[in-house]
């Protein structure tokens, strides 16, 4: 009888600690099949998904210098996970670099599918997945290595006029008695700023989270980046990109529209349009971008949608290729722009939550994955969030990334700890939510010193169609139907 009641007891389930639920909570986000494409060398003792639970411990740890987060990390994984390959710094650096790109891209397909899963109600907005894109800079240490990557190059070289000029002057120097004075104008020679890293960020408008993202040198084009993410990315049907006023230009909304992809940008003074160029009545917000180049090459003008909604400080003007107002209405467009500014808030997040103003690889490629999993340690913390809070009452509610990431670092502290009633990690995660409530007063202060009070862009420029524009407008889809 006593053996049998010392087997019950020992058949009894075990309490789960921070360190157990934590483990099962990446489990569900790590599944075995998502990187069975990643082909790994022979020599690796590793496995991918034990590099992955280690890269996003390492970008959770406490610890802020790198090593010591690495550390940090490999031990905690070891001790929550029961997962073991990655020995050191070096490492896990150098793993993430040869097979980052790989991963990474298999990481992101299963962060959507996951997304999409998870609420699947807010996944789009009304027939739309809304995508907004962004661009921000990070500092990185002054290395040489980084500066020779990240900064804009000088321009050594002169132009033949200017080696004349500073000829023929060092050539009167010589013979003249006196020195000339010298001019006070002198060649504009910008300097290239301390070494930083551009992110161009899509960001998932209905769920509030990164979606994916290029990283470049300083000096790089968040247009640039976004035509290089939609040739190499897969974006579900109806997808929709939304930009502010420097996401223009007739080739870069030609790409989008070839891509088979719709848009919404804010427009300004920077655009011109044409009105009235078509050869069949057409409705009053019906506008075309055709810029004199594209007339000489005899491409075809792009027919948009003009849209105007009042934002509380003036008027605002947005174009979409998207002509069916039953589709995208009106009041659907300003809502969806209106919810574009939670891209800055993400990148708010990114910098000030998560202290990740300035990275702190001293290399290029160090310094890239450290950004690279960063997002991705954000992007798994605010999934978390998401799956405990999806359902509930409070529909304005808002997950608090900053209490999430301090439940997850309580927990990474103290995996061992069994939690009490309504303690455990679904149930804080659940209560991590911004205030719904209504304040008296705003929460701003009355002068806030780094308020930047930039000027409005203005209303576009458009300007009446001419006959001789309609005349080129039938040859051309005269050529295009005769092709």
């Amino acid at each position: 009888m006593k053996n049998d009641s010392k087997d019950a007891t020992n058949n009894k389930a075990q309490p789960s600690t921070q360190g157990d639920q934590l483990a099962k909570a990446l489990d569900w986000i790590l599944d075995g099949e998502s990187f069975a494409e990643v082909a790994l060398h022979g020599n690796v003792t590793w496995i991918v998904s034990h590099l992955v639970r280690v890269a996003i411990l390492w970008v959770w740890s406490s610890k802020r210098l790198l090593v010591e987060s690495a550390d940090d990390a490999i031990a905690k994984t070891a001790e929550i996970c029961k997962s073991t390959g990655i020995k050191s710094y070096q490492v896990l650096t150098n793993a993430l670099i040869k097979y980052g790109v790989l991963v990474l891209d298999c990481m992101q397909r299963r962060m959507h599918k996951l997304m999409e899963q998870t609420d699947r109600a807010k996944f789009r907005i009304g027939i739309w997945l809304v995508l907004a894109v962004d661009g921000s800079r990070l500092d990185t240490p002054r290395t040489q290595a980084n500066e020779a990557r990240f900064c804009k190059p000088r321009n050594k070289k002169r132009s033949k006029k200017n080696q004349k000029q500073s000829k023929a002057k060092a050539k009167r120097g010589r013979h003249a008695k006196k020195r000339e004075p010298v001019s006070k104008k002198s060649h504009y020679d910008p300097q290239p700023v301390g070494p930083q890293v551009w992110l161009t960020l899509l960001w998932h408008v209905g769920l509030r989270m990164p979606w994916a993202w290029k990283i470049g040198p300083s000096y790089s084009s968040e247009r640039g980046h976004l035509l290089e993410m939609l040739g190499s990315t897969e974006f579900p049907e109806n997808t929709m990109i939304c930009g502010d006023a420097g996401f223009v230009g007739y080739e870069f909304w030609k790409a989008i529209d070839t891509a088979g992809h719709r848009f919404l940008c804010r427009v300004g003074g920077n655009c011109t349009f044409l009105k009235q160029l078509g050869h069949v009545r057409q409705r009053g917000n019906i506008v075309y971008c055709w810029p004199k180049d594209q007339q000489q090459r005899k491409q075809p003008p792009l027919m948009l949608r003009l849209l105007c909604f009042n934002d509380g400080r003036g008027q605002v003007y947005l174009v979409t290729n998207e002509l069916n107002t039953r589709n995208l209405s009106d009041s659907l467009a300003g809502q969806i722009y209106r919810r574009r500014w939670g891209i800055e808030v993400q990148f708010r997040t990114l910098k000030q939550t998560f202290d990740r103003s300035k990275l702190l690889g001293r290399t290029p490629e160090v310094a890239v994955e450290e950004l690279n999993w960063s997002l991705v340690g954000l992007w798994v913390a605010q999934l978390f969030a998401l799956r405990e809070q999806t359902g509930m009452i409070e529909p304005d509610a808002q997950a608090s990334v900053a209490q999430v990431l301090r439940i997850l670092e309580d927990i990474i502290q103290r995996p061992d700890l069994v939690p009490t009633r309504g303690q455990s990690m679904g149930s804080r995660l659940s209560n991590a939510q911004t205030d719904t409530y209504k304040r008296k007063n705003p929460k701003k202060s009355r002068n806030y010193p780094r308020r930047k009070e930039e000027p409005r862009t203005g209303p576009p420029k458009f300007v009446l169609a001419t006959s001789d524009q309609r005349k080129l407008i039938n040859e051309i889809e005269s050529l295009q139907n005769a092709a």
